[in-house]
């Protein structure tokens, strides 16, 4: 298999694997905010593919949307998309533990914090402050299993995969 061909594969399985560790275990916090264990499989396509993982954050999180609620969470996508650009380009360009971790939080706190928050402040006339309380929340639960799924990625063998 060529290189390319490896890529869409990983990025497929990591996307699957998002959705299946999404449902896997749900520690509700308030309201519908609960830890999102998908993000461990964001945070390896991070590491393994770079700025192509923002596939995995946002096809996965459409799936899981779609297949829990039915409806298209353009806000949760755009933050992806960021975390996935952002990460995804931090991990390619640093080889530092202490400084892709920083970049792990600041890009999940932008991407779920304000972009998140911001579309759907903008798209359902919610005030930012009660908006930006719950996604605060969300933040600090996505942030762990992101920098979970950096961990493993950086300890494993998955970036020989597509080598």
């Amino acid at each position: 298999m060529n290189k390319t061909t490896k890529k869409v594969a990983l990025l497929g399985v990591l996307t699957a694997l998002y959705v299946v560790l999404s449902f896997a275990m749900k520690l509700p916090l308030i309201s519908h905010i609960q830890t999102d264990l998908g993000y461990i499989a964001f945070g390896v396509a991070a590491v393994t593919v770079g700025i192509p993982a923002l596939v995995v954050g946002v096809l996965g999180s459409l799936l899981v949307s779609l297949l829990t609620s039915g409806w298209v969470p353009i806000g949760w996508m755009l933050g992806q998309a960021f975390i996935g650009i952002a990460c995804g380009l931090a991990y390619r360009k640093s080889k530092n533990i202490i400084l892709n971790t920083v970049i792990t939080i600041l890009a999940v706190f932008v991407g779920v914090g304000l972009i998140k928050t911001g579309v759907e402040c903008y798209l359902y006339s919610i005030p930012f402050a009660v908006k930006f309380a719950k996604n605060f929340i969300a933040f600090v639960a996505d942030t762990v299993p992101m920098l979970i799924g950096y961990f493993l990625a950086t300890k494993t063998a998955l970036k020989k995969f597509i080598a």
